[in-house]
Order: structure tokens, then C-alpha cells, then sequence
């Protein structure tokens, strides 16, 4: 371990009061970062601040993507006019308790943050077709009635398994709890022919959650010709291949599939949908 602070702010972010939003890189339908890059590029984030993956990330297996390595990294953004912080990392591999501390340290000391939110993908065996729905989790009774009003599902009945660990946003709210910071936790659910794919429909239902708390007057036409393109292209994997929408008219009758035909329709539109690109 070098001693080098694993917490690195490199200019002062001057976003005072300002709600901090985090997404993880790695997410189910690549919900996370396309949700985080699409807040950047339309509310003209700027970097201030990284945590250092050193402690936090196993460097030994970094990924390549169109051979570009994906080094794991925790990067914090300011957004000038709207007033938010964002934060795009991949999830911690170790030491959770401590990596989520300096998240809250930067939403506490450096930002003043009256809340923060995270937010990620639960796998769905709907049709992609279904309209998506988003769930929340607050971390307080208080916390959960500002959220009145907003169209969400907060009623939810949910423990732990024995022997598993919660998950990665259930943690971030403990420990926001333990710091009297506000925080809630937004869940889409994603059909799992999807997931390894892309979900525009789950991505927008999380934007426009965000565009209607925080007022951001967000333009969603570029992202609505995103859903209608894939549309498209489910159609034409449809039309070519009569098992795969007879798997679809099931699920859009809301008629189980069995495991093989689950198996079948997720291998087949990985497959496919690629071709389609």
C-alpha cells in the first residue's frame, strides 16, 4: 500500500448545497455509466476529484474494449448551472466500508450535499416492450416522503439473504445513514434478454426522474430516437426469426418461458442484435 491519500480533490468543486448523484460503470444494460455520461454531456460536467482504485480494485483483471484497456477508476464531476455532483466509478472489489466513506466525505465536506442518490438495474422477465417501472429504497421515513409525488414504488419488502452481503447501493445507504445524510436508492427493471445489451428505455426512466427532482430541463429527443432505433432492430430480428418473437409474444402475453426457452431467447438476441448494429 503506498501512502499516497486515496482521495484526491484537485480543485475546489464550489457546488455548495448541490445533491450528489452516483452510477457504477458496470451495470446491467449498461444502466450506470450511459445514464452518468448522458447527465455530463448535457449538463457540461467537470472533473474535480478521483479516488484512487489503488486500495479498492484489482488491477490484474482489466478489461479491453475496442483495444482500449478499461482501467478501473472513481471520478467526481461538477455541474456549474444545475448545481448537481456526479460521480461515475466501477464498483469496489474490497474494502466497501472505507470507499463509501470517502464517497459521503466528498457529498459532506466538499459538497454540502442535502441528499444523494444512486441507482441501478434489476433483471426483469418482461418484455422489453413493457413500460419500465422505477423503484426506490430510502434510507429514512424522512427521506422516503420527499420522494411522494414522483410516480415511484417505495412500498418494498426486501432482506438480505443469509450468508450474502447486501448489495453495493444498499451499503451506500447505511453508511449516508450513519452520517445523517439523506440518500435513496432508484431501481429499473431491465428484461434480461437485455441486460448484456443496452436498455435506452430503462436509462430514460431514471433521467427523467433525475430531470424532474433537480429541474434540469433536460432535452430527451436524442435518447426517445435511441429507443425507437432499437425497436427497430428487435423488429427485424423478429420478422427474420420466428422462434425469438414467439418467445417475445409470450413474454408480452405474460406467459412464462422455461429455463431453456430463457436461455434460448438471451443467447439469440446477443447474437443478433450485434449483427443488427
Amino acid at each position: 500500500m503506498s501512502g499516497k491519500q486515496p482521495l484526491e480533490i484537485y480543485t475546489r468543486p464550489e457546488a455548495y448545497g448541490s445533491p450528489l448523484v452516483i452510477g457504477w460503470a458496470e451495470d446491467a444494460g449498461k444502466l450506470g455509466p450511459k445514464v452518468i455520461d448522458y447527465l455530463n454531456e448535457k449538463l457540461g460536467g467537470e472533473e474535480f476529484g478521483e479516488i484512487d482504485p489503488e486500495e479498492f480494485f484489482p488491477l490484474e483483471g482489466v478489461s479491453v474494449e475496442d483495444d482500449v484497456a478499461q482501467f478501473p477508476e472513481c471520478k467526481f464531476y461538477r455541474c456549474r448551472e444545475s448545481g448537481l455532483v456526479i460521480v461515475r466509478s466501477y464498483p469496489p472489489r474490497s474494502e466497501w466500508f472505507q470507499f463509501l466513506n470517502l464517497v459521503v466525505d466528498v457529498a459532506e465536506h466538499h459538497c454540502q450535499a442535502p441528499e444523494l442518490y444512486t441507482f441501478g438495474a434489476m433483471i426483469s422477465l418482461s418484455a422489453h416492450s413493457t413500460p419500465r417501472a422505477l423503484l426506490a429504497v430510502a434510507n429514512s421515513p424522512e427521506m422516503k416522503g420527499s420522494l411522494d409525488g414522483y410516480g415511484l414504488a417505495t412500498d418494498l419488502d426486501y432482506e438480505t439473504p443469509p450468508g450474502q452481503r447486501p448489495t453495493l447501493n444498499s451499503y451506500l445507504l447505511w453508511v449516508a445513514k450513519g452520517r445523517k445524510l439523506p440518500a435513496a436508492s432508484l431501481w429499473v427493471p431491465i428484461p434480461f434478454y437485455l441486460v448484456a445489451n443496452e436498455d435506452p428505455r430503462a436509462w430514460k426512466k431514471i433521467l427523467e426522474f433525475f430531470d424532474n427532482r433537480f429541474d434540469l430541463s433536460l432535452d430527451f429527443r436524442d435518447l426517445d430516437d435511441r429507443i425507437a432505433s432499437q425497436d427497430e432492430r428487435i423488429d427485424q430480428v423478429r420478422l427474420r426469426y420466428s422462434e425469438i418473437d414467439r418467445y417475445i409474444r409470450k413474454l408480452e402475453n405474460n406467459l412464462p418461458l422455461s429455463q431453456e426457452e430463457n436461455e434460448r431467447l438471451v443467447k439469440g438476441m446477443e447474437e443478433l442484435l450485434e449483427k443488427t448494429d
